[in-house]
């Protein structure tokens, strides 16, 4: 064990317990004191530059105020001694700071000579070292621009998504996610959509051929059991709907009502991620895309504050002089539902042929959430509301950026992202 090693034990912790062990102690620190000393005065200095470092260095190891041996055996030998042992341990330490007054920087400088020869040493192998890099780069033409690294940027799709979130956390919502690989119940079931409706079909829905494998979307082993009829299989989150009872999900919406068990009400959330659509790509289709989903739900809340909310969306989103419109439509987990339109950022409303000559862009869906969709999330409806919204993040991507393909944005193509 080292003396640095040593100063930060207890005399109890080294097993010194009596005077004869404190001197054998504080005698190995003496010497060792000694030797740093004498090895800095036989090594000299090449300059006086040099020496004095040397000397400020050596002095600060022992006599440093917080951090000097010294002073660390004062706080760990001294102050901690038991009472058999204290004065053996005072006399010496007395003894240990008379000698290391001799570590005083003047004393040591006074004692370091300067050696000529070191310099002289250090210089020639300095240029030795300069001489052999020129003659190895002799070859280099140094007036030959470098290889630059080039830069990645956010992909846009990501920045808008981003700046999306931005504007309603500031609003006081939070970002809420699910798994993509999702059950029937809570995909079409819980929102309140009837197996008679189109999406469910396999022409519009991806499903996960899972018949096999009996596994859940957290991977845990399903309940439905191969002997029960169709009749006697429970409709739980559990057990999913008959056929595959997985698939990837078409919406962000069982985001929704996972929250609403998780969190109850009041509770205001998005749902931003991917979704899957058994649709045939061209230039505004994909089978993946991206979308965000909001649930606002609270006592007195009305569809006013959803109209209120998703305007001052649209103006941070797209600009202070947008217009928004709110017209009647259908959706089986909102009542009532509409869509909300923006005045063409393109024309302002004039009519141009991105907004067909109508002065206006359909940009979302919207509603107040379904009374049966809050009684599935664990909510009751005669004491809370609720409004949701979903919107598709490419879509608004290209109405910000005026790209008029979808699939620009998969294709990983370098000429087209760099623009970003």
């Amino acid at each position: 064990m080292t003396i640095d090693e040593k100063v930060r034990k207890t005399l109890a912790e080294l097993g010194v317990t009596d005077a004869r062990g404190v001197e054998a102690l504080f005698a190995e620190v003496r010497a060792t004191m000694e030797h740093e000393r004498e090895e800095l005065v036989s090594h000299g200095a090449a300059n006086e530059a040099e020496r004095n470092l040397a000397c400020k260095r050596l002095r600060d190891r022992w006599l440093a105020r917080k951090s000097g041996l010294i002073s660390m055996i004062d706080e760990r030998w001294l102050k901690c001694a038991a009472k058999e042992v204290k004065p053996a341990v005072g006399k010496a330490f007395n003894e240990l700071r008379r000698v290391a007054g001799d570590m005083e920087v003047e004393g040591l400088i006074s004692r370091v000579p300067i050696r000529l020869e070191l310099h002289a040493t250090d210089t020639f192998e300095m240029k030795e070292s300069v001489s052999a890099l020129v003659k190895s780069a002799a070859w280099l033409d140094l007036t030959l621009p470098g290889n630059r690294r080039p830069l990645g940027s956010i992909h846009p799709v990501t920045r808008v998504l981003r700046e999306i979130e931005d504007i309603f956390i500031n609003l006081g919502f939070r970002i809420e996610t699910g798994p993509e690989i999702e059950t029937v119940y809570y995909n079409f079931d819980a929102l309140n959509i009837p197996e008679t409706h189109p999406s469910r079909d396999d022409w519009d829905t991806i499903y996960v051929d899972n018949a096999n494998q009996g596994l859940g979307v957290a991977g845990e082993k399903s309940e439905v059991r191969s002997q029960k009829s169709e009749e006697e299989r429970p409709l739980t989150p559990d057990t999913g709907n008959l056929k595959p009872s997985l698939l990837l999900r078409t919406h962000t919406s069982p985001v929704q009502i996972r929250a609403m068990q998780k969190y109850g009400a009041p509770l205001y959330i998005i749902a931003p991620g991917k979704v899957y659509r058994h649709d045939n790509p061209d230039s505004s289709h994909a089978t993946m895309f991206h979308q965000i989903e909001g649930l606002a739900v609270d006592r007195d809340i009305t569809f006013a504050d959803l109209k209120g909310t998703l305007d001052f969306f649209a103006k941070r989103f797209f600009g202070g002089k947008v217009r928004t419109s709110f017209h009647p439509s259908f959706f089986p987990f909102t009542e009532p539902s509409g869509e909300v339109a923006i005045s063409c950022v393109i024309c302002d409303g004039q009519g141009c042929r991105v907004c067909k000559e109508s002065g206006w862009v359909e940009v979302m869906g919207c509603g107040m959430v379904h009374p049966e969709v809050l009684r599935n999330g664990g909510i009751d409806p005669s004491k809370f509301a609720g409004w949701a919204f979903g919107l598709g993040v490419e879509r608004y991507a290209m109405m910000k950026y005026g790209i008029n393909d979808i699939q620009l944005f998969y294709q990983s193509d370098l000429r087209f992202l760099e623009q970003f």
